[in-house]
């Protein structure tokens, strides 16, 4: 039996607030969003087994999804560092290498999978990501007024998945205090170097009704 090395948690348990209904089981070309995004993992060699964090009224569609590599079913958490939290909770003890996944992304790549695990190994932990093309602004909330431009040659945008040793996030969850955007900011807590990989830029996270559109154009050309 294979050893359980590599482990992907996709975290599905998301209510869809802009899109104005969950949308993990929405149709992109044909089949529900999370199958897209499952099937990136599953036909992913190094991938040993994927834990699917889904929200609690949709545990019976999740587990009729494809199940190869699925290894557990979980329901999410309030937020998403909740889900995040009952999907590490899942993990078989033998995981070396933890992948974290939004599965509101399902134009991930295999190559994209296996340069972040290759990475993730040498430096402990990894975000997925691209560099900023557009410029930024800072802006004050209430009044709409810019404070700042930022230098955009240092800014990058952070996708998923985010790749890490089991022991380190393990250390960074159960040490976090606080809320967090994503699963790197969890390990910067605890002062650990993060390394930044290339993504790309059809790997978009799906949250409103006009990303769907893009997507179904993305997945159609593949």
């Amino acid at each position: 039996m294979r050893t359980m090395k590599n482990i992907t948690i996709i975290v599905a348990g998301g209510k869809g607030k802009r899109m104005g209904k969950p949308k993990q089981f929405l149709k992109i070309a044909g089949r529900p969003m999370l199958a897209w995004t499952l099937a990136a993992f599953q036909n992913t060699r190094p991938i040993d087994g994927i834990i699917l964090v889904v929200a609690p009224g949709q545990m019976e569609l999740a587990k009729k999804l494809p199940k190869k590599k699925i290894i557990g079913i979980v329901a999410g958490g309030a937020e998403r560092q909740d889900s995040v939290r009952n999907g590490l909770a899942a993990l078989p003890g033998s995981a070396e290498i933890v992948l974290i996944h939004d599965g509101a992304r399902p134009a991930v790549t295999t190559g994209i999978i296996e340069r972040s695990i290759k990475e993730a190994r040498k430096h402990g932990a990894v975000v997925v990501g691209v560099s900023v093309k557009d410029t930024i602004k800072e802006v004050m909330r209430n009044e709409n007024r810019v404070t700042r431009t930022m230098n955009r040659d240092k800014l990058w945008q952070a996708q998923t998945p985010q790749v890490f040793k089991a022991a380190l996030i393990r250390n960074a969850y159960a040490k976090l205090r606080g809320a967090v955007t994503d699963d790197a900011m969890a390990v910067e807590k605890l002062g650990k170097p993060v390394k930044m990989v290339m993504g790309s830029y059809e790997n978009i996270k799906v949250t409103a009704p006009e990303d769907l559109i893009m997507m179904e154009a993305i997945l159609k050309g593949r």
